[in-house]
């Protein structure tokens, strides 16, 4: 028999060519300079890394009452789900917050795919109860919604107001997230994803505030993931880190974390589903997570999560399947003006001898193994067996137009571009 806590050996990468951020190798570094007002010269080629502490490990929720009191709980208001108290994570996470003394509010009316109305709902309690520290137990639903009622605490108004990049302007209560699935990123990222049931379409908050103090990565919650949620997460991770290594805005910091990132979650998500409780796969795809969760965060998403959004608000269907299905018609819409960014992906995925390949060639080779693993896990291969049809394509492309993900896509895309990619998804 296997041992039990098995993990996935790490992978050294080398991209084998110069950094974005220094254009010409050769150029040698200046010294100290003088401090000139802002916007009197072009800005420096930066990279900001944004992180929080993260415990991670086999039983590392244990740590949570110790995490929640660093951060200045006294009386913490936890997110969780109907889901996660019947699994028994909810009892458990109660009884490391009790053994410290902590008394926490429990909210737990959330549904997947957070609603506009349920996070208002728990900003009242929220602020009825008298609590502080936000903490979030559970998938990217529960985080998201733990995470816009610290928006609303900080910052008051409704919630659907802070759509977009940087609107969140005032500090918001601190927060610890505990993920029970392999895929969100939500419990390391500056993104929130709420759904807006008047419109039914999903808005994106993007903003360095909702960046958790803590992220605490406990891989036995994954065991009770259905199989469904596990090829879902799974391959929303996937997405995470292919979209965020092409992205406009990737940097050498988020370049590394998301190969490896590819590499952990094509070599274990199978393994995943098949042998749920195996420790092994499941360490390797709770690294995966985290690992494209820092990189989507810091170099942004692209077209396959501006249309998934859509989809997802339009049907409250699952995002991960969505993005299985749409990310191989995204990968080969995008390589068709630049392929070279995925040759290191497609090498990562374990396709052998890919830079011996013409590049376009490569990427189709990367677009097939991503369906194949999406195959393997039983993700719909059509967008039409989720619900989508004809009708919808014209309001689905017109709404991803608007979304801030297809920013840092890095192939423009015009409204007819994404009708097309919605009908070759059907």
């Amino acid at each position: 028999m296997r041992p039990v806590l098995d993990g996935p050996a790490a992978a050294e990468v080398d991209h084998g060519w110069a950094s974005p951020g220094i254009r010409d190798a050769s150029l040698e570094l200046t010294g100290p300079q003088r401090v000139v007002p802002v916007g009197a010269r072009e800005p420096a080629n930066l990279a900001k890394f944004h992180a929080p502490e993260i415990v991670f490990g086999p039983g590392s929720l244990a740590e949570l009452g110790h995490c929640a009191l660093r951060v200045g709980a006294r009386r913490p208001f936890l997110v969780t789900d109907p889901g996660l108290i019947e699994a028994g994570w909810l009892d458990e996470a109660l009884g490391h917050l009790s053994a410290v003394g902590l008394r926490p509010v429990v909210w737990h009316e959330i549904t997947p795919n957070p609603k506009d109305h349920e996070i208002e709902a728990a900003y009242g309690e929220y602020a009825d109860s008298g609590a502080d520290v936000i903490i979030g137990l559970g998938g990217g639903s529960c985080i998201d919604a733990a995470k816009g009622v610290a928006i609303l605490s900080g910052n008051g108004g409704c919630i659907l107001g802070y759509e977009g990049v940087d609107k969140v302007v005032n500090p918001i209560p601190p927060t610890v997230m505990v993920p029970s699935t392999s895929g969100t990123g939500a419990d390391v990222s500056q993104f929130a994803v709420v759904t807006d049931t008047a419109k039914h379409i999903k808005i994106t908050i993007i903003s360095r505030t909702l960046v958790p103090e803590i992220s605490i990565i406990d891989p036995r919650l994954l065991i009770t993931m259905p199989d469904w949620l596990t090829a879902s997460t799974g391959l929303d991770a996937l997405t995470h880190a292919i979209e965020s290594f092409v992205s406009r805005a990737h940097n050498p910091l988020t370049d590394n974390h998301a190969l490896h990132a590819v590499r952990l979650i094509t070599e274990h998500l199978r393994h995943s589903v098949e042998r749920p409780r195996l420790a092994g796969p499941r360490l390797g795809m709770a690294q995966g997570a985290l690992e494209a969760g820092v990189a989507f965060t810091n170099a942004i998403l692209g077209a396959t999560h501006a249309m998934s959004h859509q989809v997802g608000g339009l049907l409250d269907a699952p995002h991960g399947l969505i993005n299985g299905v749409l990310l191989p018609h995204v990968i080969r819409f995008n390589a068709a003006a630049d392929p070279t960014r995925f040759v290191p992906l497609a090498e990562a995925a374990g396709i052998r001898d890919a830079w011996r390949m013409p590049p376009a060639e490569v990427a189709d080779m990367l677009a097939d193994r991503v369906r194949a693993l999406a195959d393997a896990v039983g993700v719909p291969r059509g967008l039409s067996a989720l619900g989508v049809t004809e009708q919808d394509v014209s309001r689905l492309a017109e709404t991803t137009m608007r979304d801030a993900c297809l920013t840092t896509n890095p192939r423009d895309a015009t409204r007819d571009d994404i009708e097309a990619l919605f009908r070759a998804a059907l």
